[in-house]
């Protein structure tokens, strides 16, 4: 224990009295050439430097200034991921302000919620698109005067003011009183309120979560002190910022190592942007993860026989030399020979193809990673390792290292942090990284917080002998069938999407003699693998029904029960005709499932399958 708590206090000590306003101060004072921040432009890049950056945040902290918004006051942000979008959030913790993103994909009874919850009194959102989605609710929205928008704004209604403008009007206040605009930033304290970030929420209306500045720079100390990167590091921004992985990352790690972080505005470009950009650092939740997987796989299998057989030995090797490399494990010369020959000849050339050549920090999140598919990549020499938290932690309080790995972990206790299994097996942790609690939810907090401190996480878990925490599943997902058998829906589902055809899998048997499945396809893959074998199709539908597609879906759930316990194993499945996202409900904006929508709206489909059991 004493270890823990000495390493707190010497991150404590690092980070006492700074504030991530003082933090982009410095690296516009030191680096204020270095490159900051890269939009897509035709087929480059416009890209704002550190010293620009500062400029223009001081300006948009003095333009929220001259609308009235306050120290405290809320200030929601509804954009892609764009410089932009990282201005007027770091504009407004200049102003004294709290910025809040809110999920892109949110409806708008949500998006109500959220703007009264934390009483915003100005919106920055993108164009029209995203008016749509707030223009049904801004007569339900008190607090809100102002509606700044990027593209679009409504011309003749005072409500609304577009970003040029409002860019002129900050300009105009920081050169009337630059001593203003000073003041506020300087009179930020740590424990100040950063941000405020909603849960995705698979239930009811979305918790706000407060974040201050000290919990963030213990994040990223912490971080800094086990995952050893170079200053000044090229990196991507694709994830929303209303999620905690993208925004510690890529807003706030980027000011202290001084990265240059490029803007992918389109996960459809995010593989072009990958070979572009070749990042030294890339995060991605699982399902991006599984999508890049399955699409190399699908490459693959359209390469004559003989270099499919090359492939596969060369990734061979590559699996070989990255399980010698997890903790406690060792590297024969055999092993580490036969993967730099592999290496030379055909790994290094994959990675450089989908842009990875450079890559010294690979990691996922947010949900479980199907163990194939980190096996994949470890196949191609990549080690895409496992970090754990929640935006009630500040993101990852665990994590695994590229030093110090075990793969089907989450990794060890960051410094600083504690982390024990209480005795129903659920994960609790204590450090300065936890929340003090929800947005006016007292209860909810209640139950997050215990009076010694400890976050109740809501998984259940272990710990080794070695200090690396193994996660079960969500704690209140645990099937327990009509035999009184505990299964991790998760582990089913991983094992069922190791196979590139499908796209989601959500397994079901709480109460049930039996666990049956749901199945999609993955719309990407799936065409490419029917072209490959003649099978004709008009749409992904005729595909959920095609007898060639049905027999190979049939022999992934054999696969995947191969790998069950007989109790865990799928015995009845279906295929649906549709695609599973956010935008159809059935996922989070994080893209995990959504349990209750998906068991409510396929019912119907759930009972035939138990139909005579």
């Amino acid at each position: 224990m004493g270890g823990v708590l000495d390493e707190r206090a010497a991150i404590e000590g690092e980070i006492a009295g700074r504030t991530v306003c003082e933090q982009l101060r410095w690296a516009a004072g030191e680096h204020p050439d270095a490159p900051a921040y890269s939009d897509p432009a035709g087929d480059g890049w416009t890209t704002l430097t550190y010293g620009e950056a500062r400029e223009q945040v001081l300006r948009i902290a003095a333009g929220y200034a001259a609308l009235g918004v306050g120290p405290g006051d809320a200030v929601a942000l509804m954009l892609v991921n764009r410089s932009e979008h990282v201005l007027a959030d770091l504009g407004a913790v200049h102003a004294g302000a709290v910025p809040c993103s809110v999920y892109a994909t949110f409806a708008p009874d949500q998006i109500a919620f959220v703007a009264n919850d934390v009483a915003a009194r100005v919106a920055v959102i993108g164009g029209p698109a995203e008016l749509a989605r707030w223009e049904p609710v801004l007569g339900e929205l008190p607090s809100l005067e102002r509606i700044v928008m990027l593209d679009g704004a409504p011309e003749g209604d005072d409500r609304f003011l577009s970003w040029t403008d409002f860019l002129d009007l900050g300009a105009r206040a920081l050169a009337a009183d630059p001593g203003a605009v000073e003041a506020r930033w300087r009179s930020v304290a740590p424990n100040d309120v950063l941000t405020v970030l909603y849960t995705s929420g698979t239930t009811g209306n979305p918790k706000g979560v407060p974040l201050t500045h000290t919990n963030v720079l213990f994040e990223v100390e912490s971080t800094q002190r086990v995952i050893d990167l170079p200053p000044q590091s090229t990196q991507i921004s694709y994830l929303t910022y209303a999620h905690i992985a993208e925004r510690v990352l890529s807003l706030y790690l980027p000011l202290f190592k001084v990265n240059h972080v490029h803007f992918c505005t389109d996960l459809a470009n995010l593989g072009a942007t990958l070979a572009q950009v070749r990042p030294v650092m890339f995060f991605g939740v699982p399902r991006v993860w599984e999508k890049m997987a399955a699409r190399l796989q699908a490459l693959l299998a359209v390469q004559p026989e003989e270099q499919q057989e090359k492939v596969r030995a060369a990734m061979a090797a590559g699996l070989a030399y990255v399980e010698g490399l997890q903790h406690g494990h060792t590297v024969t010369d055999q092993v580490r020979a036969a993967y730099e020959q592999a290496d030379a000849a055909l790994l290094s050339v994959i990675r450089s193809l989908v842009g990875l050549d450079r890559a010294r920090w690979l990691a996922t999140a947010a949900a479980p990673m199907p163990s194939e598919v980190q096996r994949f990549f470890a196949g191609l020499g990549l080690k895409v390792i496992d970090v754990y938290g929640m935006t009630e932690t500040t993101g990852a309080f665990t994590c695994n290292t590229p030093d110090s790995f075990k793969l089907g972990t989450v990794g060890r206790a960051q410094p600083g942090v504690e982390v024990r299994i209480a005795g129903d097996g659920e994960i609790l942790t204590r450090s300065p990284l936890n929340t003090r609690g929800y947005l006016n939810r007292p209860e909810a907090t209640a139950e997050l917080l215990d009076d010694e401190g400890w976050l109740h996480t809501g998984d259940v878990g272990s710990v080794d002998e070695d200090g690396f925490v193994r996660i079960v599943d969500r704690k209140k997902e645990i099937m327990i069938t009509a035999g009184g058998e505990n299964i991790s829906p998760a582990n089913i589902e991983n094992h069922l999407k190791e196979h590139p055809l499908v796209g989601q899998a959500l397994a079901y048997g709480d109460g049930r003699p039996y666990p049956v499945a749901i199945l999609t396809l993955d719309g990407e893959v799936a065409p490419g693998w029917a072209q490959a074998r003649g099978v004709a199709f008009e749409s992904l539908a005729d595909l959920a029904t095609h007898p060639d597609v049905l027999k190979e879906v049939e022999a992934a759930v054999e696969a995947a029960n191969a790998k069950l316990a007989r109790v865990q194993q799928v015995k009845r499945w279906r295929l649906l005709p549709v695609e599973w996202t956010a935008e159809s409900a059935e996922l989070t904006p994080s893209l995990k499932l959504k349990r209750r929508v998906i068991h409510a709206r396929y019912a119907g489909v759930i009972d035939e399958m138990y139909a005579g059991s």
